[in-house]
Parts: structure tokens; sequence; C-alpha cells
């Protein structure tokens, strides 16, 4: 598919767009011709992606809080987007524990702030709201949820991400299907990985922070199983869902799931593995439980995904490993370096895509 035909001079919001997928979707809208603007905190450290790649000087950026609903309004009343890519959240299970009622607040209450700025902005005509696999009622199923199995949560980040999934489906259902109205959807998509990632309890961030100080990297769920992609699948995906929906409308709003290949769920522990035989470096010690809930099994069906939206994942583990630890080798590097080096793993990525 040439996204550019379709990306290419619009108007398009991300929010979140500091945040590590935000910023790597939005420096691929950036390259397919699209007038981007974030909406965001700013970026945590100076070697996140957003950064690195020195998106601030390529991108129009409002730094807010999503909870901010006036100033989101305010927002997007002065850029008129045609689409919108929603992304900002708190995105940790160990921070929800600590920060549940913020964790709710920004999810849940952000989610919804959102969808009533796309409802009171006309210019927009797709909306892409993005939550997670942990969306789910965890049942530890060793099959794949699908889009209609119940969202819910134990954990506060979990129950924050279905409850986002309830307002969506409200907003969808209430404002969002009658003739002229904007056509939205949400996406679910598994844990990603790739470069320019250094959020605190991230598996990945925290196994290049071992490797930095020649430490072994300390797993707390190493058993857990996690449907691991890099951060193009999804990204893809979504990217592929935006085209459909501005030319089909409403018959591809609704939920869609963005999983990777079922050979690429596996422990949390055999995916540090092989970034150590990748790497050659790092050691595995595994800590006592921290008494927090975790599910330990989450995998997705991404059917519909496929037969519906002609989407697949392309990358196996190996080749996840290989980009990721690729883009977090950029010592050195100019950020047009490090922009190029993204673009072209972008264009590897989509010639995997044309063959299949």
């Amino acid at each position: 598919m040439d996204l550019s035909k379709i990306y290419d001079g619009k108007r398009v919001v991300v929010t979140g767009d500091t945040g590590f997928k935000g910023s790597w979707l939005a420096l691929w809208l950036h390259n397919l011709g699209a007038a981007v603007t974030g909406i965001g905190l700013a970026p945590k450290t100076p070697r996140d992606n957003y950064v690195i790649c020195g998106l601030d000087s390529v991108i129009t950026h409002h730094s807010c809080d999503i909870r901010q609903y006036d100033n989101i309004l305010e927002i997007f009343s002065a850029t008129e987007p045609d689409m919108v890519f929603h992304l900002a959240a708190q995105p940790l299970v160990p921070e929800s524990y600590a920060t549940p009622r913020e964790t709710f607040e920004i999810n849940t209450q952000g989610t919804a702030n959102i969808l009533e700025a796309v409802r009171r902005t006309p210019s927009v005509q797709v909306g892409v709201m993005v939550t997670s696999d942990k969306c789910y009622e965890n049942r530890e199923w060793v099959h794949g949820y699908r889009e209609t199995d119940p969202v819910g949560g134990h954990d506060p980040y979990s129950a924050s991400k279905g409850a986002a999934e309830i307002v969506i489906s409200s907003y969808i259902r209430s404002f969002f299907s009658g003739d002229g109205a904007p056509a939205v959807s949400s996406v679910r998509a598994g844990n990603v990985m790739g470069g320019g990632d250094w959020s605190e309890n991230r598996i990945i961030p925290d196994f290049m922070r071992s490797l930095e100080d020649k430490k072994p990297i300390t797993l707390r769920n190493p058993g857990a199983v996690r449907p691991w992609q890099h951060v193009l699948e999804p990204l893809y995906g979504y990217l592929m869902l935006g085209s459909a929906m501005i030319q089909k409308g409403h018959s591809f709003s609704g939920a869609w799931n963005f999983g990777p290949l079922h050979r690429n769920t596996l422990t949390v522990e055999a995916l540090i593995r092989k970034f150590i035989e990748h790497s050659g470096d790092g050691t595995v010690e595994v800590s006592k439980r921290d008494g927090l809930h975790e599910a330990g099994l989450l995998s997705l069906d991404i059917s519909k995904a496929i037969h519906q939206l002609n989407w697949h994942p392309v990358l196996d583990v190996d080749t996840m490993v290989r980009l990721t630890l690729d883009e977090y080798a950029i010592k050195g590097l100019t950020p047009e370096a490090i922009v190029d080096q993204r673009c072209t793993h972008i264009d590897e990525y989509m010639n995997l895509q044309k063959r299949m």
C-alpha cells in the first residue's frame, strides 16, 4: 500500500508525540508528507526517540496534558486536523499501582477528552484511539483474545484501558455512526520494542541499561508470556486502518487487534535470551516477585486485521531484535543520521510487506 497517497498533505494530530510509539508515528507521518501536530508532555529523558530524532524541528508540538480539555479543544480548533491518532497515556502497569487515580484520569478521562474534541471539531474525518492488549478481562487463555471478548482489568493500568474502550464504544455508537460523522476506531497492540525507548520498568530499556551499567538484568516475571512486536508492526496497522477509514468510513470503525506472529508470543526470559544472543553481551537474574499482580499469559487474535484490512505481521523475533539493537546503537550520530536510520528501517519493513 502506498500510504503517501493518503497521508501526503493531511493535517494529522498525534497525541503522545513525545512518547516512544507516538514519536515513531510522528516521524513516519512526516516522512509520508503529513503536516503533523503533536500534543503531549515534555520528553522524559534526553535520549528519548523524540529528542534524538530532532522531531521538535519538523513537527508542530504543543506541550499539553490531555486532562486539560479546554486546551485540547483550543489546539484542535486552531489546527483543524483531518485525522487524529490518540496515543497519549500513562503506559506502565507498575506505575498504575503507585498512581491509580492519575492513571484513570489520563487513560480514561483523557481519552474522553480527545473523543469530545473530535466530536466538536468539524474538520476531523478519522480518529484512531490507541488502547492496549491489556484492556481485555484476562482469563489466562491459551488462545488469543478477540475484539468481541469482554474488556476489564485487574491492575489499574489494565482497568483504565478497559474503561477507555467502553468510553470509545459509547462515543462511536452515540456520536460517530451517522452520516457525516467522523469514523472512529480503537486499536489494541502488544508489547512493543524499538530504539529510543528509555521508559522505566520496561523490559527492553531495562536490558539496555543493564548493558550500560555492566550488571545483570533483573526479571521480576520471567515466565510471563507476551505478544512482542517491533514498533513498526502496529504502527503500520494504525496507518493502514486510518487509510481505510478515510476512504471507506464507518465500515472500518470499531475495535481492532494488531498483534505479532504467533511464534513471537514468548516468555520475558526467552526474549531477553534472544537479546543476549544477538548483542553478545548481558546476563539474567531472576528476582523475587514484587507482589503486584500482572497477567501471566496474554496473546491476541489478529484474524480480523488480516482478513478485513489485509494487514500482516512480517517480522520474526530475530529480525525484531536486530532492528531494535541497531536503533539503540546511535552513539555519535547526528539527529539527521538517526532519522535516516529510522527511515531505512521503515523502507526495509515496507519491502517485506510488499512480498506478502
